[in-house]
């Protein structure tokens, strides 16, 4: 997580941001988009620059748009959830939470 911190620390300086290319979201931001819901479901804390870029992307209508539309989606892989248990417990399934 540290060089990811890294990472993202030195577009944001080198570009002034909100977003890591400058003030307009970019191709760079599309790609760590799905990074932004693995910290917010896992509970990751980077640096606090780095914590709100993300804040400021998952605050994003689009954004906002995508997870509720994840939230809803009825499809289901058995297999998948079968898999997961054998490397960890869900504390919560928030699919079909709508």
């Amino acid at each position: 997580m540290h060089r990811l911190d890294e990472l993202l620390t030195e577009g944001l300086d080198k570009f002034g941001g909100p977003f890591l290319a400058g003030s307009q979201f970019s191709a760079v931001d599309a790609f760590y988009a799905p990074v932004a819901f693995r910290l917010q479901s896992y509970g990751i804390a980077l640096s606090e620059r780095v914590m709100q870029y993300f804040s400021h992307l998952l605050a994003l209508p689009v954004m906002q748009d995508w997870y509720q539309q994840a939230l809803a989606e009825p499809w289901v892989d058995a297999a998948h959830d079968r898999q997961i248990s054998l490397y960890g417990v869900v504390t919560a399934d928030l699919r079909h939470a709508l």
